[in-house]
């Protein structure tokens, strides 16, 4: 099957959860003997990382990127505003991809085209006039929802109706445009149940994000030691660790000042690490993501706001990390509550968790354990992929 692979941002290295989950995809197809070819658009936020590609992927994939002006024009959003279209979409517009993307299409045929996020559904009318391929849709969030969420904890008026205005519009596009596509992929369960209920009227199929579980074994773990690991460009995981800074850590800190928290990420604001507080330790973009989930004890993944699936939660669990998360954060993974993963949803909650995970180690651990053998059944790289193939394949045979 060959297969062309359309990403709203380099897809190598894997360096957030949209990449990874991204790069899940290519790797599985690859596996599996598909020929993939990565498309991908790359912007001054997310830029291509030149000398961390390596030859052979893309020697594999044939990876090309175009650059794309994703930033925020205050003209280009007040035109939206009035046209009532979806700015989060318009950004993603641009006649350069549109015409590599052209070239693409006219230079070989494939049987399928996979759209990574619903913010490339502006070029399904391209792709449909240059091929004959079945075009896919995969969705990594229920991007409005985030958006809702975002908007509803707002304090500022005038910014919080900006903000749901945004959601409004993108939901209108989400809707409207789930049916340009012959099939939908939805990373969770919830999310492919809210894409029916949105009225796609074309199949729909929930594959989450595939990891295949890897511990280094020559890092040493610090003791006494929380962590948060996420792109800090992503704004519900900027609201969380705020929320968890100002709400939790205080309560924590006082009843168990034995402990440190460390927060890590890419794009981390300067107002986090300038940020000065006792127990609290911002490092920022770490160069090893692996390397640092391993050196430390506890996982904490304070979401308020978010869809679609965690992925960093699932690589802190394939890694044996005991995790506390939200439900909003764990939403989607399947894990059960006290078994795999500890859920905390008020700022009491998230105390008691760690308190009971500091005072039981052994506790702490068997959730751990069970958090790896849960990822390694329930999330085979294999077994998604020849799930992913059968939805295609299925598709196909009934042109």
């Amino acid at each position: 099957m060959k297969v062309l692979q359309l990403c709203n941002k380099p897809p190598y290295p894997p360096v957030d959860g949209g990449t990874l989950a991204m790069n899940s995809i290519t790797q599985g197809l690859l596996a599996a003997g598909c020929e993939v070819r990565v498309l991908a658009m790359c912007s001054d936020k997310h830029p291509v990382l030149e000398d961390r590609i390596p030859d052979d992927y893309r020697k594999a994939t044939r990876f090309e990127a175009v650059h794309v002006d994703l930033g925020i024009h205050l003209l280009d959003a007040g035109v939206a505003w009035l046209c009532g279209e979806s700015y989060h979409v318009k950004r993603f517009v641009s006649k350069e991809f549109a015409a590599r993307l052209a070239e693409v299409l006219r230079e070989e045929e494939f049987d399928v085209v996979h759209v990574e996020s619903i913010f490339l559904s502006p070029y399904v009318p391209l792709i449909r006039k240059h091929s004959k391929a079945q075009v896919f849709l995969r969705a990594h969030n229920v991007e409005n929802e985030i958006w809702q969420r975002i908007a509803r904890s707002e304090r500022n008026p005038l910014k919080r109706g900006y903000l749901k205005h945004l959601s409004l519009t993108l939901r209108a596009y989400e809707h409207e445009h789930l049916n340009d596509y012959d099939g939908v992929v939805g990373i969770t369960e919830n999310d492919a149940a809210y894409f029916r209920a949105a009225g796609c009227r074309k199949p729909v199929i929930a594959i989450p994000f595939g990891i295949t579980p890897t511990v280094p074994d020559t890092v040493e773990e610090e003791a006494n030691t929380l962590f948060h690991l996420g792109s800090m460009d992503w704004m519900p995981n900027q609201e969380g660790v705020k929320w968890f800074l100002d709400k939790v850590w205080p309560t924590v800190h006082k009843r168990m000042p034995q402990l440190t928290f460390y927060v890590a990420g890419r794009k981390m604001p300067d107002s986090l690490m300038q940020l000065k507080m006792e127990g609290v330790k911002v490092v920022g973009e770490v160069p090893d993501a692996s390397s640092f989930i391993a050196s430390k004890q506890i996982n904490v993944v304070p979401l308020l706001s978010g869809s679609g699936i965690r992925v960093k939660i699932i690589e802190a669990m394939s890694m044996g990390k005991t995790v506390i998360s939200t439900t909003i954060g764990a939403q989607g993974i399947g894990c059960t509550d006290g078994k795999e993963v500890l859920i905390a949803d008020t700022p009491e909650q998230f105390a008691t968790q760690i308190q009971r995970c500091v005072d039981d180690p052994a506790f702490c651990r068997q959730i751990g354990h069970n958090a790896y053998n849960f990822i390694t059944e329930a999330y085979s790289p294999e077994t998604l992929t020849r799930r992913l193939l059968d939805f295609y394949e299925k598709r196909l045979n009934l042109q």
